[in-house]
């Protein structure tokens, strides 16, 4: 009897060792995993804004569609205005300007197109994977644009890029993914990662910045 007692206290001794170390783990797993989640993401967010300005660059706008968004950086393209030839020391000394040096035919103006891919990111950034979340399968990033007033009546064009915890987080814990969310909505006022905002002019920062 009193080895089957001492055999029922090792194991109880064991599962109550493996619960605590359990429990000093989890959340150190969890925190790993978020963190190389999350970096994973801002760095996605942060090439949908460079995106989204280049596209406002041109356009005069943000767009909520990405498939708007990823055709304009795979197909679309910037003129770029090159001066071929240059202004002699003499004639900068006696006044002349490059808009002289131009009528003159000194200095000649020549426009190129360069593709708006090879000019914010390179030749072979997997621009049809900016849509999608890493770490979350298919799922893909909410995005919207709209032209929304400012307090001294200015109007504003704005975008908004965003992902969720419980998208971003899925597979872990729920209950510190839970908890995780409130910390991150009393600190952002968001429950997860977001660029730009739809309704405030925040000069599309990230809620990471």
């Amino acid at each position: 009897m009193r080895t089957g007692v001492k055999i029922v206290l090792a194991l109880a001794i064991i599962i109550l060792g493996y619960l605590l170390l359990e429990s000093i783990m989890q959340p150190i797993r969890f925190n790993r995993e978020r963190v190389k989640r999350e970096n994973a993401t801002i760095e996605r967010l942060i090439d949908i804004r460079t995106a989204q300005v280049a596209f406002k660059d041109k356009y005069q706008r943000y767009t909520g569609d990405f498939d708007s968004l990823i055709n304009f950086v795979k197909l679309d393209s910037f003129p770029v205005v090159r001066a071929i030839g240059s202004i002699s020391d003499s004639l900068m000394e006696a006044g002349m300007t490059e808009s002289d040096a131009v009528k003159l035919g000194l200095i000649i103006r020549d426009t190129m197109f360069v593709s708006v891919l090879d000019s914010i990111f390179f030749p072979n950034y997997p621009i049809d994977s900016l849509r999608f979340i890493p770490y979350a399968d298919t799922n893909q990033f909410f995005l919207g644009a709209t032209e929304i007033e400012t307090a001294s009546k200015v109007k504003v064009n704005v975008f908004e890029a965003h992902v969720i915890n419980d998208i971003l987080l899925h597979g872990l814990d729920r209950q510190l993914i839970i908890n995780y969310s409130a910390e991150r909505v009393k600190i952002t006022n968001f429950p997860g990662l977001r660029v730009g905002s739809l309704e405030e002019a925040t000069n599309n920062a990230g809620n990471w910045e």
